[in-house]
């Protein structure tokens, strides 16, 4: 019998884990609809990597409306009527303000989103990819974004440590905890297969995934 599929999958973890590569294969091969963070479209995204207490709000300000756009779109659509895909979580958007803004622009960034922010959609299931900083430095290298060649270990490490908090709280949906470090769910089937398996046997609760290297 086969394991039925989550209607609303999330994939969350820090920059350069793999969200966004990982959404669109799930994506693909579940024939769902795919809804991914319009990242490159912030024109204040690269000031914040190379300034990034001149930038910080605005950069944050600008996600935030683009967030709730595709939360409202969510919420007008019938999100039963098709089976969805995103590389984020709604509520990180908190996380990631909490990081890199002042308490005084904290305070104003909140007021922003309790006044712009409707309630979206839970998920039927997070999956929660997580990796060291210097995976995650390797990666954003070698995708090779001209904005991000800016972003430093440090931020990475509050990240890290900020989304480590964040789900080690979470009990809003099922939540598939995955040890990205060593795992190449693009390029190697076998370990995007092992990780697939186990986000269709996670309906409930907190697991844990971590894979075993592959001896031939």
């Amino acid at each position: 019998m086969q394991t039925p599929l989550p209607n609303y999958i999330v994939i969350e973890g820090p920059i350069g884990v793999g969200k966004s590569s990982l959404a669109t294969r799930l994506a693909e091969d579940f024939e769902s609809e795919l809804i991914l963070e319009q990242i490159d479209d912030n024109p204040f995204l690269e000031q914040f990597y190379q300034r990034p207490r001149e930038a910080a709000l605005s950069t944050q300000l600008y996600f935030l409306m683009n967030r709730a756009k595709q939360i409202q779109h969510l919420r007008q659509g019938n999100i039963f009527t098709h089976s969805k895909v995103s590389d984020y979580l709604i509520e990180k958007d908190q996380l990631f303000a909490q990081v890199t803004l002042t308490p005084t622009e904290f305070d104003l960034y909140l007021q922003v989103y309790d006044h712009m922010m409707v309630e979206s959609p839970k998920p039927d299931l997070v999956v929660y990819l997580q990796a060291p900083v210097s995976t995650l430095l390797e990666r954003i290298r070698k995708r090779g974004r001209n904005f991000e060649r800016f972003i430093e270990a440090n931020y990475l490490e509050q990240l890290n440590e900020a989304y480590a908090d964040y789900f080690y709280h979470y009990q809003d949906a099922p939540l598939l905890i995955v040890n990205a470090s060593d795992i190449d769910f693009i390029n190697n089937d076998r370990d995007y297969e092992q990780l697939k398996s186990q986000i269709l046997n996670t309906t409930s609760g907190r697991r844990y995934f971590n894979p075993l290297p592959f001896v031939s």
